[in-house]
């Protein structure tokens, strides 16, 4: 991760950034797709914030014909994975944070999970 503490914490502190880094924790792998329905916004907005979380080493992505698919970079710091965990963990009953799970796992026309694994 080639970012420091402070800029850490402010990638956390977008409620966007966020949300989608938790669903990434919780899911291993999503596409923009999914992103952008469990979220609820639109297609521009998420990829924005994703580019922001890649170029700072927080996101890996792997294209897949139309499909681009993120996951939480495996060489994030024991500290800052710790964070995301733990931020998932406690909050995964609250809003909005449960109503973006409730919308992934409703997305009907969701990509088999074999593309996204």
């Amino acid at each position: 991760m080639n970012v420091s503490a402070d800029a850490w914490f402010r990638l956390l502190s977008d409620s966007t950034r966020l949300r989608a880094l938790l669903l990434l924790v919780a899911e291993g792998e999503l596409c923009v797709c999914e992103l952008t329905h469990a979220l609820a916004v639109p297609q521009p907005k998420i990829s924005r914030h994703l580019a922001l979380l890649r170029e700072a080493g927080v996101v890996l992505d792997r294209r897949e014909g139309l499909w681009v698919h993120y996951r939480i970079h495996p060489e994030l710091p024991d500290w800052a994975r710790q964070v995301l965990a733990t931020t998932c963990r406690g909050l995964q009953e609250q809003r909005p944070f449960r109503d973006d799970r409730r919308r992934l796992a409703g997305m009907g026309s969701r990509p088999p999970r074999s593309r996204c694994a």
